[in-house]
């Protein structure tokens, strides 16, 4: 019976070690797996990093051209509307100082002829 039970024992003992061997095997064969899953993932990472730098880098380049043709723009229209708008204060000055001679005539004139009113009455009261 003990020879049986050895016997026994040591096919187990066998069965367990091939049985660890294939799992050592299979572990090294994903770990390669892994490995290599890993590599690729990290270049296409790498790539990916790369493609989206040189499009930001396209995408910066073209928005200082177009913020700069949009400042030249906008630094025109200004010009012209500051053009514009002194014309438009120079003319409002001059009819403005026109109204005012005009303004100033008429209450001359009305300062005038009360003044002549009020004496005219001082006259008469005396």
């Amino acid at each position: 019976m003990k020879k049986k039970l050895l016997s026994l024992s040591a096919v187990v003992i066998f069965a367990i070690g091939m049985s660890a061997q294939t799992v050592k095997e299979q572990v090294k064969k994903d770990a390669k797996a892994v490995g290599t899953a890993v590599e690729k993932g990290a270049k296409a990472t790498g790539e990916g990093v790369k493609d989206g730098a040189e499009w930001v880098g396209d995408k910066t380049k073209k928005g200082t051209k177009a913020t700069k043709k949009g400042v030249k723009k906008g630094a025109k229209w200004t010009g012209k509307t500051v053009k514009k708008g002194a014309n438009a204060t120079e003319e409002g000055v001059k009819d403005g100082a026109k109204w005012t001679e005009k303004t100033a005539k008429k209450g001359a004139n009305a300062v005038s002829e009360t003044y002549k009113d009020v004496k005219d009455d001082i006259k008469k009261k005396d």
